[in-house]
């Protein structure tokens, strides 16, 4: 069974050779390389045949080079930029690619309907395209084998035409053998490139019938490359040949002068041009709905597009939307601006293509092993190409085509599509942050550049989101924030499934669309996993500098945390310890909300107190909160000295805070004076000291009276590398401050 299916599928010349042959040489080909000549000249011209060709080559071989090292299935480029780029993208270039497609047949239909009226000047148009479309999708209902081989007449005419023009022009030609013709100043270069590269669009004709082909790994590279080698000598030929074989008003004037040249003109010529059409047309309908069946099989279009019904109607249900859709394209009557978007969404995606092979070879993934190798410049090369030339040909319809492709991409991104294959972006991700993390490592760290890198430890991710968020909030975006759930187990205990659990605890994180990395660690002791964790954690130069703790019910354990403190200095790790019970965890309107910071001086604690309650107002749910600096005094005299030093201080820094010291009244504790002056704070900030060994659980006793009945309370105990040095100044020099206690107690 697998014998006779593969008898009934297309080789390399029938299958991808003959389309691409035949797309590349058609209209343009005949009805506009005379005019080119006349009005560029010939040196001109050959610029632009070469510059032209050349990217359609890059992007032969840049598809090719994938074909080589994966079985390309049904989808031709579809297929290539969504196994390599990711569902996202595929479809965002897969949807235009098909659009494009079926609106081709309807732009060639109209156009071998205009040149009947070469012979029959009253032919009416959109009733010709009519019949030509659905001669087209009868033809192409009949199977891809039968209408590629009704191209073979076609290509003989245009063989025949060429033979026929080669003849003329040197039996014709009295000149030079490159006759020297003076541009006529009309049309410019970048305006006549724009009107010939749309002759060498159709490179990837036989790449869309991929899933018909015995052999696509064979047969795309040899059957493409060769087309393209092919037309591009005959592009090269036909301006020499037309410079010799007529004049320049001829050439200039008279869109079919091939006819003129060639010996029996109407006979030889015509049958070329208007086959040559119609073999576009034909390629457009057959590559359309296999582009729509590739995308209903991932998911992207409805499943039934996708279905297999028999030999000769496997693809009914897309030829079908194909065919209406080309036929509803001819009301639009007036096809030139949809002609310039159908040009640029196909170069939009010989780009990706080309963008595809480079990253491929970036990557380095080990599963990169492609027969034939293309250097990645040259494939990075194209892809530019196609974007400069896109926007060359219609800066508009340039604009229109990225704008719905990236309007697709983001809708495609918002929704969930499990791809069940891997694709380049890892590999890419992945040599990325290598080549970073190399250079990271001889980029000295300096208190400019530190940035919280957070590691947060909770029980259960569920109930600990709010610590989560604040981790999020705190890192602001710019660091890495890293949730990790200890498990109290044995690592070879069967019944344990790590994957299944991360799998969940990640699931959760980004329901609640928190911005950060899910782990989980067994291990057999809370206290010991927090510090071998903090100590493992990160790769290179690139791990957590900050470790977050949230309030434990037992107030053992919290002493148990000061004991952990101590180990994370030694490991220059800062902690946080966040007791959380948030009044509005999220901005409301007429709420002015307050974040206290109590500072006991600049050297220790303070520097990353008021940084990380600077990060938390650079976040959108925490605009516009005020920050306010709160210290206390003995007497008038401490007031006004810490005043003045505030108030030249946090200018320097650069943070906008309000500075706030109060005079200690002796009949109030620093505890009942702290709980007055922040009940209504959203959030406050207490900075930690360092216990002696064995005074831990009184100092956790006394922090736990310090939190009482405050809403949200972060101790923060600063160990990193630039203690004192976080808000740097402007100038650079150190700030000039008294060294006073963090911690704040009775």
């Amino acid at each position: 069974m697998k014998i006779a299916d593969d008898e009934k599928k297309l080789g390399t010349f029938l299958g991808v050779y003959t389309p691409t042959i035949l797309t590349i040489l058609g209209v343009i080909m005949y009805l506009r390389s005379g005019w080119l000549v006349g009005h560029l000249g010939l040196t001109q011209v050959i610029v632009i045949v070469l510059l032209a060709n050349s990217i359609t080559l890059i992007t032969a071989l840049a598809f090719s080079s994938v074909a080589t090292n994966i079985k390309v299935g049904t989808g031709g480029a579809y297929y290539i930029i969504s196994r390599s780029l990711g569902l996202e993208i595929g479809g965002a270039v897969g949807v235009p690619l098909f659009l494009s497609q079926a609106f081709s047949v309807t732009l060639y239909s109209y156009g071998l309907a205009e040149s009947l009226r070469l012979f029959w000047p009253e032919v009416p148009v959109q009733s010709a395209s009519f019949v030509i479309i659905i001669a087209v999708g009868v033809l192409a209902l009949m199977g891809a084998g039968l209408a590629l081989r009704t191209q073979i007449p076609i290509m003989v005419c245009i063989a025949v035409s060429l033979v026929a023009l080669t003849f003329g022009a040197i039996s014709q030609a009295t000149g030079n053998v490159f006759p020297v013709i003076i541009p006529s100043g009309e049309v410019a270069f970048w305006a006549g490139f724009a009107i010939f590269f749309p002759a060498v669009t159709g490179v990837m004709a036989g790449l869309g019938l991929s899933g018909d082909l015995r052999q696509p790994e064979r047969a795309i590279p040899l059957g493409a490359i060769s087309a393209v080698l092919t037309a591009f000598a005959i592009y090269l030929i036909i301006p020499v040949l037309l410079a010799r074989g007529a004049s320049v008003t001829q050439l200039r004037e008279d869109s079919l002068v091939w006819i003129h040249i060639a010996p029996f003109g109407n006979w030889v010529v015509l049958p070329g041009l208007l086959g040559a059409i119609f073999s576009s047309a034909v390629a457009s309908m057959l590559g359309a709905p296999r582009t729509l069946q590739a995308l209903a099989k991932d998911r992207l279009a409805p499943r039934g597009f996708g279905r297999v019904t028999g030999d000769r109607k496997e693809f009914l249900p897309g030829l079908a939307v194909s065919l209406a859709i080309a036929l509803g394209a001819v009301f639009l009557g007036d096809l030139n601006a949809v002609a310039s978007v159908v040009t640029i969404f196909f170069l939009t995606i010989y780009g990706t293509v080309n963008i595809v092979a480079a990253f491929e070879t970036l990557s380095g993934d080990p599963s990169w092993r492609p027969k034939l190798r293309v250097p990645w410049p040259i494939s990075l090369m194209g892809g530019g190409a196609c974007l400069a030339v896109m926007f060359l040909i219609n800066p508009i319809a340039g604009f229109v085509a990225v704008s719905a492709e990236l309007m697709i991409w983001i809708f495609l991104s918002r929704r969930e599509h499990q791809a069940r294959w891997g694709d380049v972006r890892r590999g890419l991700y992945e040599a990325l942050i290598r080549w970073a993390l190399i250079r990271l490592a001889h980029r000295p760290m300096s208190a400019r550049n530190w940035r919280p890198h957070v590691l947060a430890f909770v029980p259960d991710p569920v109930t600990h989101l709010d610590l989560i968020r604040f981790g999020n909030w705190f890192s602001q975006g710019r660091g890495v924030v890293t949730v990790c759930e200890l498990v109290i187990d044995d690592l070879l205990n069967e019944d344990l499934d790590l994957m299944a659990r991360r799998g969940k605890m990640q699931e959760e994180l980004d329901r609640e669309e928190l911005v950060v990395f899910a782990e989980q660690n067994v291990v057999q002791d809370v206290v010991e996993g927090i510090t071998n964790v903090a100590q493992a954690n990160g790769i290179g130069a690139m791990e957590s500098n900050t470790v977050m703790l949230g309030w434990p019910k037992d107030e053992g354990l919290l002493a148990e945390f000061l004991r952990v403190m101590r180990r994370l200095e030694c490991l220059k790790k800062s902690l946080i310890i966040g007791r959380i019970q948030p009044r509005h965890l999220f901005r409301r309107t007429g709420i002015e909300r307050k974040i206290h910071v109590w500072w006991g001086g600049m050297q220790r604690n303070g520097d990353l107190m008021l940084l990380l309650a600077y990060l938390l107002t650079r976040n959108h749910e925490w605009r516009g909160a005020q920050i306010e600096v709160l210290s206390l005094a003995s007497n008038e005299l401490m007031k006004v000295q810490t005043e003045r030093h505030l108030n030249r201080l946090i200018p320097e820094i650069r943070i906008e805070a309000r500075p706030r010291v109060i005079i200690k009244p002796e009949d109030k504790s620093v505890r009942e004076l702290i709980h007055e002056e922040s009940k209504d704070a959203e959030v406050i900030f207490f900075g930690l000291a360092m216990p002696d060994k064995g005074d831990e659980e009184e100092y956790a006793r006394r922090l736990k009276e310090l939190a009482g009945d405050l809403p949200t309370v972060f101790f923060v105990k600063n160990s990193s590398l630039f203690i004192g040095e976080l808000l740097e100044q402007s100038t650079g020099e150190e700030i000039d401050s008294k060294d006073r206690p963090e911690h704040l107690e009775e």
